[in-house]
């Protein structure tokens, strides 16, 4: 791989469009309670900008294995096949039942990054923690139990653990995280989907959001156990709200620190 960053600002603002598009044509069909639609339509819209760009692309994280998805399938090639050498993460519509519902947080959601930059990993179960930004590394640790994780936290931050606010995705597998959170004190802020927004939520203050924590479902644009951080110079991740609250990818400034494994 090239030691020149292909990922420009020209190419960050051409991917921002990217989910712009998906956004806006999956906001078309915002509560009309077809969840099956409005991905298809976020889906083709965001192929049709992929295809119209000038790269070399190759989806690395996308809408399931070749055989599973028609399009954006993992390794499908994207671009008009001229440019630099662009590895893909993506998901045209997260948030498909808040969309067909009309609820907020939903997102269209892509990162760039050079030719082997983006983890490959198959569909697959994944610890997940993030917190917000301005903690020194290794505040938190994927490998600790949830409990000493907040409680690390609470020290960093300088406050009790009961001030502290974590996000959970309302899923049986997260009962033992749910309850381990709640008898060490933690307001557990219970979420039914969008765990991306989520996460982006540990960047705000205003949502006494101060922590993530999850097994996904489906892998992230994450190294595995390696720290990694929304505007790594090597790599570009944009998000576009899709329903009724407007939304945005945190910037320099207020970008959290993200850490994802494999079970």
């Amino acid at each position: 791989m090239s030691t020149d960053n292909p990922i420009t600002d020209d190419l960050a603002f051409s991917a921002a469009r990217v989910a712009i598009a998906a956004a806006i044509a999956a906001a078309k069909l915002a509560g009309r309670g077809d969840e099956k639609a409005a991905d298809q339509a976020a889906v083709d819209a965001m192929r049709n900008a992929l295809n119209a760009m000038p790269i070399k692309g190759r989806i690395v994280i996308g809408e399931g294995e070749r055989d599973e998805a028609p399009m954006l399938y993992i390794g499908e090639k994207v671009g008009l096949g001229h440019g630099p050498d662009i590895d893909i993460a993506l998901d045209p519509l997260e948030g498909t039942t808040l969309t067909a519902k009309a609820m907020s947080n939903s997102l269209a959601v892509i990162a760039f990054a050079p030719k082997g930059g983006l983890l490959h990993a198959p569909d697959t179960y994944m610890d997940k923690i993030a917190i917000g930004p301005g903690y020194d590394e290794g505040v938190i640790d994927l490998d600790a139990p949830i409990d000493r994780n907040v409680k690390a936290l609470a020290k960093a931050k300088g406050v009790a653990v009961e001030e502290l606010g974590v996000c959970v995705l309302d899923r049986p597998r997260h009962k033992d995280i749910i309850e381990a959170l709640r008898v060490a004190g933690v307001r557990v802020h219970l979420i039914s989907d969008g765990d991306v927004a989520g996460v982006i939520n540990t960047t705000k203050p205003e949502t006494g959001i101060d922590s993530i924590s999850a097994k996904a479902a489906r892998p992230r644009a994450c190294s595995r156990r390696r720290r990694s951080n929304a505007s790594a110079a090597n790599s570009r991740a944009v998000s576009s709200s899709a329903t009724t609250k407007k939304s945005s990818a945190p910037n320099a400034s207020a970008s959290p620190t993200l850490r994802s494994a494999t079970c």
